[in-house]
């Protein structure tokens, strides 16, 4: 007990603070009295029997707990009429309890794991358990097939992945040095110079010098396929100068410096192209300025590189860039035939399968200026389609391929629409008896081919090729012969609707356009029957909708000729 002289209490007991802890008013020591009468123990301590680990553990816990410094029987027992003392000791009976439940229940879980199998197990055994033919039925039924038409053409693998470039080395034969700092650049070693590249030195050295710089040039182009730090630089550089000479040289003596045809697909080597017919003019030697060893790419190794997507875009695009510079510096710079090469080049490094989902701007606005660079067109335009067609194999690389161009100008839509008609005359074999440049008549063309569109006609036409599933099952053979049919189609029947596209209707055209409207619906729409199972024909469906409509539009607003509303007249 506290006297009034003491100055710390012998009490330590905690204060009641009953509504914090109400689950300890449940519970009572055994055998303590209150004033209403004697204590009971609970009901699931009395119907719990404990084994003798547990009660060997519980007790030893007692005497630790009665043997700490500081804590005394006097303090602790129920003596003290305190009501904090009684709940305190009320709170260690509780925890015990708890104690005793946690043994338990970790017996419990023991006995649990060691019963009963592995969870895992079961549900392979579940897995490979055989469906009835009734559920089988049911679940072919409801089932949706995951085949789709992709929006994405496949692509064709043109660049193979590298871990280095080409090293290259300037050609400083031609140039003569007006400073130590230039001497020291030309007769510095290949990393040396390139550090001078990357500082910016070279700039102040040659950027308004009058002198010819071919052989910089010439370095600087073989520099745009090397990794992003330093094509980036090599591009500024080899801009400003070419600019620059462009401002400095009169029109009399022009001496603007282009990259020639071997020189492009020298570049396009370095990036990692290995297809043989990237290289239409035959196989090529390699000039002065490319070495087949990779000694002085050292430094390369120990600089973090962007993907390889991500920087073949971007040398890629440096190129597009300054080759659309020299289209609008010098306009007949190249031949017809370079440029019909070069056309097709570029189409084949523009479907590399790396690059699908990147966008083709600078690549589009080369194209379009490389075909109106072509001096003779009406002649050249049927070797360049006869050309681009067998650019690949698949119908959607095809389709993409048209995409490049673009129907801004009238030769694009020319060219848009003759290779349009001459794919779909490919992928369905006539590509040999329909004379395709005869503007005039490709609307009737088409209505020809729209025929041979009919999806069981595709079928037949694609059933006589052997599979590779004809060893499969015949449902799903039968299943993948369907999309591989509605797949053809949509990429024929977007082709079809750019061939209509790029015409200038005329009122003379438009019995031809509303048969067109005809046989669509006769041949293809009517022909299409949508299933949960099959949502490629829902797609294909759509787009023969779409088409339709599109059509119908330019009927609307296109006037017909008299004889369309007077069928008697002159009878």
């Amino acid at each position: 007990m506290q006297t009034p002289g003491d100055i710390f209490p012998t009490d330590w007991s905690p204060p009641p603070v009953e509504f914090l802890n109400p689950k300890v008013q449940q519970y009572h020591q055994v055998g303590a009295e209150s004033p209403q009468g004697p204590r009971r123990m609970p009901k699931k301590l009395e119907l719990e029997p404990l084994d003798l680990d547990t009660k060997e553990g519980l007790a030893s816990l007692e005497e630790l707990f009665w043997n700490m410094p500081g804590t005394s029987q006097q303090t602790m027992t129920p003596e003290l009429t305190s009501g904090g003392s009684e709940r305190y000791v009320n709170s260690l009976d509780y925890l015990l309890q708890e104690k005793r439940e946690q043994a338990l229940e970790q017996e419990w879980e023991k006995l649990l794991l060691q019963d009963r199998p592995d969870l895992d197990s079961l549900d392979r055994e579940e897995d490979e358990v055989l469906l009835t033919p009734e559920h089988r039925m049911l679940v072919e039924r409801f089932s949706v097939s995951l085949q789709v038409i992709p929006p994405v053409h496949p692509g064709e693998t043109v660049f193979l992945p590298r871990r280095h470039p080409l090293p290259c080395f300037l050609d400083s034969s031609l140039l003569k040095p007006h400073s130590h700092l230039e001497e020291l650049f030309l007769s510095s070693s290949p990393a040396k110079q390139l550090s001078f590249l990357r500082s910016g030195l070279l700039s102040n050295l040659y950027l308004h010098t009058s002198d010819s710089l071919v052989p910089l040039l010439q370095w600087l182009f073989q520099l745009l396929t090397w990794p992003p730090e330093t094509s980036s630089r090599a591009f500024g550089l080899l801009w400003d100068l070419s600019v620059d000479g462009l401002f400095r040289q009169s029109d009399e003596d022009m001496h603007f410096w282009y990259p020639s045809l071997e020189e492009v697909m020298e570049a396009f080597h370095s990036l990692g192209a290995h297809n043989p017919a990237l290289y239409p003019l035959g196989p090529f030697q390699h000039g002065g300025r490319v070495l087949d060893c990779e000694s002085s790419l050292s430094h390369q190794k120990q600089q973090q590189e962007p993907p390889q997507e991500v920087a073949l875009d971007i040398s890629l695009s440096y190129i597009y860039k300054f080759l659309m510079l020299c289209a609008l510096a010098c306009p007949g710079a190249y031949t017809d035939t370079n440029l019909l090469h070069l056309i097709e080049l570029l189409c084949r490094t523009g479907l590399d399968v790396g690059l699908r989902l990147l966008p083709k701007t600078d690549l589009q606005h080369l194209l379009l200026l490389l075909v109106e660079s072509i001096q003779e067109w009406p002649g050249k335009l049927q070797p360049l389609c006869c050309t681009l067609t067998w650019v690949s194999d698949h119908h959607h690389n095809l389709l993409a391929l048209v995409q490049f161009f673009l129907d801004v100008t009238s030769r694009g839509r020319q060219l848009r629409s003759q290779l349009s008609l001459m794919v779909i005359a490919r992928m369905l074999g006539q590509q040999e008896v329909l004379p395709l440049w005869q503007e005039k008549t490709q609307l009737s063309f088409l209505s020809q081919l729209l025929c041979l569109m009919r999806p069981s006609s595709l079928r037949q036409y694609l059933g006589s090729e052997p599979l590779p599933s004809s060893q499969e099952p015949q449902p799903k053979a039968s299943a993948e012969l369907d999309h591989k049919v509605c797949y053809l189609c949509h990429s024929l029947l977007t082709l079809a609707g750019v061939v209509v596209s790029s015409q200038d209707i005329s009122p003379d055209q438009w019995g031809e356009l509303q048969l067109l409207c005809m046989q669509l619906d006769r041949h293809i729409s009517t022909h299409i029957r949508e299933s949960p199972q099959a949502m490629h024909r829902t797609k294909l469906k759509d787009l023969a909708t779409q088409t339709y409509i599109r059509w119908q539009e330019l009927l609307a607003h296109c006037q017909p000729q008299a004889q369309y509303f007077s069928p008697w007249k002159g009878m």
